[in-house]
């Protein structure tokens, strides 16, 4: 952990050096230090500008929430909140008492509701199932309404019938189809990213790569 804060320092300092040159303010009260591990130790304090990096269990870049543990948890259980309050606010429209014919309201929810989760797809994809059973649900939950169905009938069956991919089919495609934009991406670099190489897996989840 120390020799890890410690390169991390001087490339910050570099960093800085940089931002400084091209007169770029970096506000470090809104900089976060994170120790990516599933041990319980932490990585020593690191500074911006004299002043200490806040250290957190978590953060959010780009509208990806990244745990400590990368268990993506965090960032399943903020999107399921945004998914029930975008459902709420759309129940006049797609509800089970609403005169919207069936087709509009499933247009309604890829169009409107299936971003929310499925942005960042291919990094929270790999969580493990019990994970992204919390977006299975709400999908589930979703579609029934929609058809106002009675509790017998298996979601299963309703996501058959509605033609729908699960969570774990969207997944797969996204993963296959990001897979191939990179294996055509005239970056060199960006290119070799979709190697499959080997990998240790520390915890229980999916590998999108051999989906």
């Amino acid at each position: 952990p120390r020799t890890a804060s410690e390169i991390l320092q001087v490339y910050i300092d570099k960093t800085n050096t940089w931002f400084k040159r091209w007169r770029i303010k970096i506000n470090e009260t809104k900089s976060s230090h994170v120790t990516f591990t599933l041990r319980k130790g932490t990585c020593p304090v690191i500074s911006l500008n004299n002043k200490n990096i806040p250290q957190t269990n978590e953060v959010k870049y780009l509208g990806i929430h990244l745990d400590r543990r990368l268990t993506w948890r965090t960032h399943i259980w903020t999107k399921r909140k945004q998914l029930n309050l975008k459902l709420r606010k759309l129940y006049w429209l797609i509800g089970t008492k609403s005169k919207l014919k069936l087709e509009n309201k499933i247009l309604i929810y890829k169009c409107i509701i299936k971003p929310v989760w499925t942005y960042g797809i291919q990094l929270w994809g790999s969580a493990s199932k019990s994970n992204i059973e919390i977006i299975e649900r709400f999908q589930s939950k979703a579609l029934r309404n929609f058809l106002g169905a009675p509790w017998y009938v298996p979601n299963a069956t309703i996501i058959k019938d509605l033609n729908i991919p699960t969570v774990k089919e969207e997944i797969t495609t996204h993963f296959r189809r990001y897979k191939n934009r990179l294996a055509e991406h005239p970056n060199q670099l960006a290119a070799n990213l979709h190697l499959e190489t080997r990998s240790y897996s520390r915890l229980k989840k999916y590998k999108n790569i051999t989906i």
